[in-house]
């Protein structure tokens, strides 16, 4: 299936959608502390989205996922199901993933949360994934392969000691949320055959393991684990390739996108 190559007036359609997701994560950031549940947070993230930006949730019933958010918690990788009885402790990492359709178009990223006073080494852990997503980021140029992307993650990833997913990935995106081509944060020479072009749009979303790379379906069939039961992180934006590099649409203008830390 050929890529979709974005127009100019689609190019800003995302940067609404791109936009309104980012304000999400910025929202919910402060309600990230022990004894939330993380119900709650979905809860407070739909609010927004349905309420205030009066966008859809694009979660909702996504092949039959039943939450807004995905929240995923120390050793889940991906796709973790809120729920009233996960309640956030002090030392907990957190991933919060949102997507938002505003005017058909699609919006999705992730960051990490640090939950009270977190252990050394998770704080590294969560540190290394968001360089490794600005790594691949930077790697976008037109001319260039998508393999730079996953070659440019993998490498610093594992001079870290730390291992990349390999089942999960990235993803195009504009008015259909999975879109081609598929994005590997792996050095894979497939990924040799797919030159980026201006106008192309995709997600660059690592998820890293302190421990080895391997995974667990748990049986809802969505949530995924670390089969050493180590800890995970992953960090997420939707880019657009430029004439003369990237620009990251899900990135609110004046935010460093440093870990959020909340405290007792």
């Amino acid at each position: 299936m050929p890529i979709t190559i974005k127009t100019i007036d689609d190019i800003a359609r995302m940067r609404v959608a791109g936009r309104l997701a980012a304000e999400v994560l910025q929202v919910v950031a402060p309600h990230v502390k022990p004894g939330v549940s993380t119900a709650q947070l979905d809860r407070i993230c739909h609010e927004h989205i349905v309420r205030v930006q009066q966008a859809i949730p694009a979660n909702v019933g996504y092949r039959g996922f039943p939450a807004t958010v995905c929240t995923s918690v120390n050793n889940v990788i991906c796709h973790g199901i809120p729920s009233d009885a996960k309640v956030l402790k002090d030392g907990d990492i957190v991933n919060i993933d949102v997507t938002v359709i505003k005017d058909g178009w699609h919006g999705d990223t992730s960051r990490m949360y640090l939950v009270g006073s977190v252990p050394t080494l998770a704080r590294r852990l969560v540190d290394v994934t968001r360089e490794a997503m600005w790594r691949g980021i930077r790697a976008v140029r037109p001319g260039t392969t998508l393999r730079a992307v996953g070659k440019a993650i993998q490498q610093y990833v594992e001079a870290e000691r730390f291992s990349v997913v390999r089942e999960y990935c990235g993803h195009g995106i504009g008015k259909v949320y999975h879109d081609d081509p598929q994005v590997l944060h792996y050095d894979s020479p497939d990924q040799d055959r797919i030159t980026l072009r201006p106008g192309m749009t995709f997600t660059i979303e690592p998820m890293v393991n302190a421990g080895a790379r391997h995974t667990r379906l748990l049986p809802d069939g969505w949530t995924v684990v670390t089969k050493d039961r180590s800890l995970s992180a992953q960090w997420e934006h939707t880019v657009l390739v430029t004439d003369t590099g990237v620009d990251v649409l899900t990135r609110v203008p004046g935010d460093d996108n440093e870990p959020a830390r909340n405290g007792l």
